[in-house]
Parts: structure tokens; sequence; C-alpha cells
């Protein structure tokens, strides 16, 4: 059955979840390095132009930037899928940014692993959020992914799932820098965090996005679609 969830209607200033997997669910990510150059390309597609240096001769030339086009919001990555929470300005900015995105690091993976063929399964898929409520829950469910990962899941390799103690500690989310515990530029949480806040701008007493995310004694999964997990999974 086809996916609901193949984009067929961008809008402006529209708030996406953008996901997708490895074709026959392989693994996209299979060591650190991996993980750190699709980081890289968010890095460079999304930071001011020339602020940001060619790692080396694999990223195809593409001349674009999307800085102030594309805001993300969150992310992660886990061995074989990534979900990123991204708001664009212009009609098509998504398009043109998951294309450079994902044809650039599918040349990075093929050239190091000496692979040919389709590196993702399909198009990525996009919904569109239409509720802070959906907003919220669905930051909560890609922040948590991490705890999904155990060793058979990861099929021996190192990277290891955190305990939600230190959920934080994960290094391929966007986690860190909602708690403040990390600074990056192109990364944009304050449009969720806002929901945090009360009218004078101050975190609403008695929550937290910390205590959201660790402590709430529901599913975010069920709020955000079971659909994902049957995809990605």
């Amino acid at each position: 059955m086809p996916s609901r969830n193949i984009i067929k209607e961008y809008l402006e200033g529209g708030a996406y979840h953008i996901y997708n997997r490895g074709i026959n669910r392989q693994v996209i990510f299979s060591e650190p390095r991996d993980y750190k150059f699709f980081l890289y390309l968010l890095k460079l597609y999304l930071s001011p132009i020339g602020t940001v240096k060619f790692k080396d001769d694999q990223i195809p030339r593409i001349r674009k930037n999307f800085y102030e086009k594309i805001d993300l919001l969150c992310y992660c990555l886990i061995p074989n899928h990534f979900h990123l929470l991204v708001k664009q300005v212009g009609e098509k900015d998504i398009a043109e940014f998951m294309r450079c995105v994902m044809t650039s690091y599918s040349i990075y993976f093929n050239r190091k692993y000496d692979r040919i063929g389709t590196l993702f399964q399909g198009r990525y898929k996009a919904v569109l959020i239409e509720d802070d409520n959906y907003l919220l829950h669905l930051s909560r469910y890609i922040h948590m992914n991490p705890l999904s990962l155990t060793e058979e899941s990861q099929q021996g390799r190192t990277l290891q799932g955190p305990s939600l103690e230190k959920l934080c500690e994960y290094d391929y989310s966007s986690y860190a820098d909602f708690l403040g515990k990390r600074n990056t530029k192109w990364i944009k949480p304050d449009f969720i965090l806002d929901c945090f806040k009360n009218d004078r701008g101050d975190m609403i007493i008695g929550s937290s996005y910390k205590e959201f995310v660790e402590n709430a004694d529901y599913d975010s999964a069920e709020i955000v679609d079971k659909l994902i997990l049957e995809e990605l999974h």
C-alpha cells in the first residue's frame, strides 16, 4: 500500500515532519562519521553562505543555500532512518532542500561503501503540522527515538541507545539544544520552546520541555500517528 505521507502540496510558511529510511530497511548510518557527515550537510545548507567550508570532494557542488529559507526545529538520526521537523518560508524550499541533502548524502555513502543504486526508501515522507499540540508531541516522539535502539537492532554496531536519564547525551539528535546543553546555530528550538512560556516570556511553573519529554505518562507515538512506526521499523 503506498504511503499517504508522500507530500503532494507545499504551503508557504508551513511546518513539516520529514522522515525517511534506508531502502529495504537497510542501515544508512553505519558508523559515527556517517552521522556526522549528514549533520555537516545540514549545517552546510542551513548556514549563511561562506561560513562553512566544503569538507571534502564527496559533496556535489550544488550552488544552493537555505539560510533564512528553512528553519530546522529539531531532528534525530538513528541507524536506518532520520526525522527532521522543519519550517519553510517559500512554497518550494523543502523540496529543494531535501533534494540537496539526500543527493549529497547518497553520493557520499555510495562512494564510501562502494555501492550503487538508491539508498533511501523512495521519496521522503512529509506531514504538514497544523496543530500546536501535534507539534509538541511530534518533537517529543522525535527526541525519544534513540530509546528504541538495541544491540540487536544495530546489528552489532558500536552505537548504543541511551537510557532515559542520559537521553540528552545522544549525539545525533537536537535534544541537548532544547535543554540548553548545546547551542547549535542552525537549530531553531525556540519555535517549540515558546509553547512552554507564559505571556511574559517566563517558563511556566511546573512545566518544562525536559519534564514534558521524560516524565509524561502517555505515548506520543499514538498521538503522532502509528503509521510512522509501521513505515520506519
